[in-house]
């Protein structure tokens, strides 16, 4: 029987009953009805159980989940899915940065502030953050502190390397099988392949041929032709199942999708914030539009929340930010005088964020409870942070699987909080505190990488491996320089 991963539906089952659990829906009669049959709880780790299941429970599973579909759950009223509702219920958006005639006055920066270095270091950061943390994805947090303990590397502060390693501690923690050939500080050779980048690369595919009144069909149009089913996991492949089987969006979102909430369209949002320079608002409209391809409620608000974040930090400004945050607690932060308006910082841009989803929400509640941990931290060191990630993980790992955007969201908050914006600082929070590492790092550079404002302003030991190239099944891309890729997305601004 072929073990297919993050579409079998024994397995599919047991993640809906945990996202039903989740969202305070009565799934008990599902369960026993599951249990009594023989099945079995999802693997915690994998995309599949190993071994199968018994073939004879995939009818009994598609019945179940079907069944599941149908209740409601009692958060909906303070997590809507469609635009109109969740407007409803945000504050106010996030005004644009600037006051201009036209959009077009958005894109336009000061002089002295070339945009595209602003993207540059973003699509950088972006690929260092991912990169940093694809060796230990799937690895529990103990592995990942055992790791960078072993090596000399705790608290995080550079790659990942299998050198000096234990061989204790690599029988017990092994690294990312597909990850470990390209990530490892000693064969870094540019950068290799992975979802998190081929999606900003698909939206800047979408931006340069639909422009920026796409429609949600139009994004599923794009994946079917670009996009390998193979290079799709968890709701995104669930949705491109669906799209095969004809069901159309939004219906792909939420048939037979237990992972509709968990990190997809979170990884999805950087190219809706670079080409809305400013505003927040645009930005989060175009992600909704995105994510409810693959997305539903919460993880719809993961790729807004990212979306209006980076399109606040993209702003364009007179004067740089440091690229080296002394703690905002314990050291007064000194930067050079400004002009009108004043260049985001971590605070504001996280506030941004925030604007654009419903603030009773469980997402907008993790990115509070990992900003208010992270503060509440009384160091501010990169060792300090380890207490912040065992306080997220004693709130969310039990509960949680390990994609779910909820712990994730809290984290990226987090490790953004805590470093006040630093790139190494921020990548390296985000990476060492578990859970998607790869995901959670790229992020967390991305939005680092736009506060720095320039690819000199991040140090040469993460930038200098990936050779200015990049890596993917996607379209035409393959072997693109970031710079060529800040160029094409300058371009594509809206």
């Amino acid at each position: 029987m072929l073990r297919l991963t993050w579409v079998q539906p024994e397995d599919l089952l047991g993640h809906e009953l945990r996202q039903a659990a989740q969202d305070g829906r009565d799934a008990s009669g599902v369960e026993r009805r599951w249990r009594e049959a023989g099945g079995l709880p999802p693997p915690a780790r994998a995309g599949a159980s190993p071994p199968p299941q018994d073939p004879r429970l995939r009818a009994l599973a598609n019945t179940l989940l079907d069944e599941l579909a149908s209740t409601q759950s009692p958060l909906a009223p303070l997590e809507p899915t469609s635009l109109p509702e969740i407007k409803q219920l945000t504050p106010r958006p996030a005004r644009p940065a600037l006051e201009a005639k036209g959009r077009a006055g958005l894109g336009a920066a000061p002089p002295g502030i070339p945009e595209t270095k602003s993207l540059h270091a973003s699509w950088l950061g972006r690929a260092v953050g991912c990169l940093l943390g694809k060796p230990v994805e799937k690895l529990p947090l103990d592995g990942i502190r055992a790791i960078a303990k072993s090596t000399s590397n705790w608290p995080l502060n550079t790659w990942f390397t299998d050198r000096n390693l234990p061989r204790d501690v690599a029988e017990r923690h092994p690294w990312n099988r597909r990850s470990r050939p390209t990530s490892l500080a000693e064969n870094i050779d540019g950068m290799p392949e992975d979802d998190d980048l081929n999606y900003p690369l698909l939206g800047l595919l979408l931006l340069r041929r639909h422009g920026a009144e796409f429609t949600t069909a139009d994004v599923a149009q794009l994946w079917l032709d670009e996009l390998p089913a193979g290079r799709t996991f968890t709701a995104e492949r669930i949705a491109y199942r669906n799209l095969l089987d004809g069901i159309e969006p939004p219906e792909t979102a939420v048939h037979r999708n237990p992972f509709r909430e968990w990190i997809g369209a979170q990884i999805r949002a950087d190219v809706f914030g670079w080409t809305n320079p400013g505003d927040p608002a645009r930005a989060a409209e175009l992600a909704h539009r995105d994510a409810t391809l693959t997305h539903t409620a919460n993880g719809v608000y993961g790729e807004m929340f990212v979306a209006a974040a980076i399109a606040h930090a993209a702003a364009p400004t007179a004067t740089t930010p440091r690229t080296a945050a002394p703690h905002h607690r314990t050291t007064p932060t000194t930067i050079t005088t400004l002009t009108a308006p004043t260049p985001p910082t971590i605070h504001t841009t996280l506030n941004a964020g925030l604007s654009v989803i419903p603030p009773e929400s469980r997402y907008a509640q993790a990115i509070r409870f990992g900003i208010e941990t992270a503060r509440a931290e009384p160091t501010g060191t990169p060792a300090g942070f380890a207490s912040v990630v065992d306080t997220l993980h004693a709130r969310y790992a039990h509960d949680h699987h390990w994609v779910h955007v909820l712990p994730n969201a809290a984290l990226l908050a987090a490790a953004l909080t805590h470093a006040d914006g630093d790139f190494t600082g921020s990548i390296c929070r985000a990476v060492s505190g578990g859970w998607d590492t790869d995901s959670n790092g790229a992020t967390a550079g991305s939005v680092a990488g736009l506060l720095a404002r320039s690819p000199d302003a991040i140090d040469d030991r993460w930038t200098t491996p990936l050779k200015n190239r990049l890596a993917t099944s996607v379209a035409d891309f393959d072997g693109i320089g970031f710079d060529e890729l800040a160029r094409l997305t300058q371009e594509a601004r809206t």
